[in-house]
């Protein structure tokens, strides 16, 4: 037996007959005039939309956190604490560390 025979299709030809086939489908399509256009003005739409959505978001996530970070300071107890009580007329009496 040859390897080389004729009659058998090695990995050469069958490259040869799909190129041509690819060649002959690819030789029936036919694009749009405005293709680029529309795909570009597709893709400008999308890019504008996604930047729409992310600054949405970062406003209410800076929102959100203002919000609660006033509801937080917001929620300081209306009466003087322990720290606070009596605490000024005792250091106001005390002489300083410097004072002779």
């Amino acid at each position: 037996m040859n390897d080389t025979s004729p009659d058998r299709t090695g990995p050469e030809q069958t490259e040869k007959e799909l190129r041509a086939a690819l060649e002959a489908l690819a030789g029936g399509v036919r694009a749009a005039p405005d293709a680029y256009r529309t795909a570009r003005g597709e893709w400008r739409r999308r890019e504008r939309r996604r930047r729409l959505v992310l600054a949405v978001l970062v406003a209410v996530v800076f929102t959100l956190a203002t919000l609660i970070g006033l509801w937080v300071l917001n929620q300081t107890p209306t009466h003087p604490g322990v720290i606070f009580s009596g605490a000024r007329d005792a250091t106001a009496a005390a002489p300083g560390p410097g004072a002779p």
